[in-house]
């Protein structure tokens, strides 16, 4: 018996059709699906590539369709880069939101340190088009205003985590600072990590984790670590 139209498991009409409303709902997954596939596409090429080498017709070899199938859904590379950009980042907002989240006095600072540093670190060797294009010499205008305010908020709860770590009086500048430095060193091993592979790349894990122990012991003191029994 040939197949009806609108496939053996979508609703039919009499006439063996999809009805009106699932036909659109059908044609919407298709296209998710579709630039879903481009876009793990661009990443694979924008990680070997670069930005500014990286080319439309590059991305659709990748994703194993046609450049004009490409163009139905993306207008040019910048508009892949930003919708990329867009979902990464979106993604990050909830990684450093458990990252980052407020720390049981019973938790040490480097249980605190190592737990933050893993899932950030996880979120970033999982997805390494994202320090690729955000930290590139070549990102894409249209990211750079999302990406700022990315790092404004990353910033600001980095400061409000260490706001209550640190003394009551500490200087608010003293905390902005401390934040900026403890950011700066997280992304600086950050490029160290992405570059290595297995053992070694834990081992650079391992070392950020030491370093920003090492630089918070004293400011934070034995305000972590206590029993909270």
């Amino acid at each position: 018996m040939p197949e009806q139209p609108g496939g053996p498991d979508s609703p039919a009409g009499p006439d063996g059709t999809a009805t009106a409303k699932e036909q659109p709902r059908r044609r919407q997954a298709r296209g998710e699906r579709r630039i879903q596939q481009l876009l793990e596409a661009a990443a694979s090429v924008f990680c070997t590539s670069g930005y500014t080498a990286a080319s439309t017709n590059a991305i659709a070899r990748e994703a194993g369709v046609s450049p004009g199938t490409l163009y139905q859904f993306f207008p040019n590379k910048e508009a892949i880069a930003i919708e990329l950009g867009d979902r990464l980042m979106h993604d990050l907002r909830d990684t450093y939101g458990e990252a980052l989240a407020p720390i049981d006095p019973g938790t040490s600072l480097t249980d605190a340190v190592g737990a933050a540093v893993d899932r950030l670190t996880a979120f970033n060797t999982e997805h390494p088009v994202f320090f690729a294009l955000m930290h590139g010499p070549d990102m894409p205008g249209g990211i750079t205003e999302a990406h700022d305010a990315l790092h404004t908020n990353l910033l600001g709860r980095v400061e409000g985590l260490l706001a209550s770590l640190l003394p009551p009086d500490a200087d608010k500048a003293h905390i902005t600072r401390t934040a900026h430095v403890s950011l700066g060193i997280y992304k600086a091993g950050l490029e160290l990590v992405l570059s290595h592979e297995g053992a070694e790349r834990q081992a650079y894990i391992q070392e950020i984790k030491n370093v920003l122990t090492r630089y918070l012991e004293p400011l934070v003191g034995d305000r972590l670590g206590r029993p909270t029994g």
